[in-house]
């Protein structure tokens, strides 16, 4: 069985936690797209493991892990989280991490030309985490990007790096942010690009030897659709495909691969960094985080939350093909008496069952609500999808029908053991 694991909201959706489930019957576990700018916790055993370009599956000893060609891909910092996590008592060795040698790299001057574009955005800034994901994008796009296999060949990195830096300063410069050193940053990415080197190859052999060989892959996608540059609530969104074809794209395996894909959302709806957020309650936003919930992984920025908005869901399940629904932080839920689900957007009095495209519709989208009733008690004693209370199970079922998918997987809190399956 090969699945993908896609985020059905902003981002943040706990698919970390769904992809460390579920590697434990999966051979092969492969990222493909995005960068460090995701990040993934994952708690198990009692230990917390915050990942942001590491699979998920690299906490199991005998999975392979791939980084795809899809992915942008920071050496310095991935070198970082490396030691960061070995530190943690996890082996990473050459067998377990392989890094595609078509991904491209960010480098240094990629992160200041982030932060140089939020500047010149002003009040229209995309909130972005300045991680460089956006310019190394750009370059690829541009087709002036540098590739992990153009590392091989230091004199052409060289003069390439060399170049792109100059360009980079002139830019940096404008708006009085750091310019750069091309043989600093040339050192500083060839030591770190050192360390990676045992584990840089051509991945897609060995994906599809992998999957002739009726091996399971599980594909980690990073970020959530509403962040996906096609079909997310743009500009506000990143800079890869989020969604399911972005597995295949960024990985190098057709869709003819792909057996499954589960979309996992909250029970609630979050988001950070800037754009609409129709559902956005500031009640609930305060509740969760005095419980030292909905901060990011990567930011540590307090996530805006709101309640459950089947508009996007109905609209994330379409695009991404889901054949079930994997429903995190349900104990999020479980003090609450009453429970708001947008199921349409009222936007100058015409009701939408679906996201517009429009930006400025965004701005006069008013959710219109259900009501459904709170269970009211603790669920993250529950081990099975049956002990969960009747009106918990009730709210999943409605979930399920407004965004035509069935429930696959329910969370009721952080560890890997706090997963239910439904039947």
């Amino acid at each position: 069985m090969n699945t993908i694991i896609t985020g059905l909201q902003w981002g943040d959706e706990g698919k970390g936690k769904i992809v460390d489930f579920l590697t434990e019957s999966a051979d092969v576990v492969i990222r493909g797209q995005g960068g460090n700018n995701a990040g993934h916790t994952v708690i198990t055993g009692g230990n917390k493991y915050v990942l942001h370009l590491l699979p998920s599956g690299i906490l199991w000893d005998d999975k392979i892990n791939i980084i795809g060609n899809g992915v942008v891909l920071d050496p310095v910092g991935l070198v970082l989280e490396i030691e960061r996590i070995e530190a943690q008592g996890v082996a990473i060795t050459a067998d377990k991490l392989l890094i595609s040698d078509r991904s491209h790299v960010v480098l240094p001057f990629h992160k200041e030309l982030d932060a140089a574009r939020e500047v010149s955005l002003g009040d229209q800034k995309i909130g972005t985490t300045k991680r460089g994901i956006g310019p190394a994008y750009a370059d690829k796009i541009n087709r002036c990007g540098l590739r992990m296999a153009d590392l091989l060949d230091k004199d052409f990195a060289t003069a390439r790096i060399t170049h792109r830096c100059a360009e980079a300063n002139e830019v940096l410069a404008r708006y009085d942010l750091t310019t750069f050193d091309a043989a600093q940053v040339i050192d500083e990415v060839y030591t770190a690009f050192e360390r990676l080197r045992p584990h840089i190859t051509n991945t897609i052999p060995v994906l599809h030897s992998a999957w002739k060989s009726g091996n399971n892959l599980l594909f980690e996608g990073a970020q959530g659709t509403l962040l996906d540059i096609d079909f997310g609530t743009y500009p506000f969104v990143t800079s890869s495909n989020t969604t399911s074809g972005g597995s295949c794209t960024g990985s190098g395996l057709p869709p003819t691969a792909i057996d499954a894909v589960i979309g996992v959302c909250k029970a609630y709806t979050t988001r950070v960094g800037s754009g609409p957020f129709p559902t956005g309650d500031e009640g609930l936003s305060d509740y969760l985080h005095g419980l030292g919930r909905e901060f990011g992984a990567t930011t540590g920025r307090p996530r805006g939350c709101g309640w459950l908005d089947t508009v996007l869901l109905r609209f994330a399940c379409m695009v991404n093909g889901v054949t079930g629904l994997a429903v995190t932080n349900v104990d999020g839920l479980d003090a609450y008496e009453t429970l708001q689900i947008c199921t349409s957007y009222d936007i100058d009095g015409e009701i939408h069952e679906l996201p517009p495209a429009d930006r400025s519709a965004w701005d006069r989208a008013v959710p219109v609500y259900e009501s459904l009733p709170g269970w009211k008690c603790d669920t993250t004693a529950c081990t099975r999808y049956e002990d969960l209370p009747q009106l918990a199970k009730a709210y999943l079922t409605r979930l399920g029908e407004l965004c035509g998918a069935p429930i696959a997987f329910v969370g009721v809190g952080p560890d890997r053991t706090q997963t239910l399956v439904a039947p």
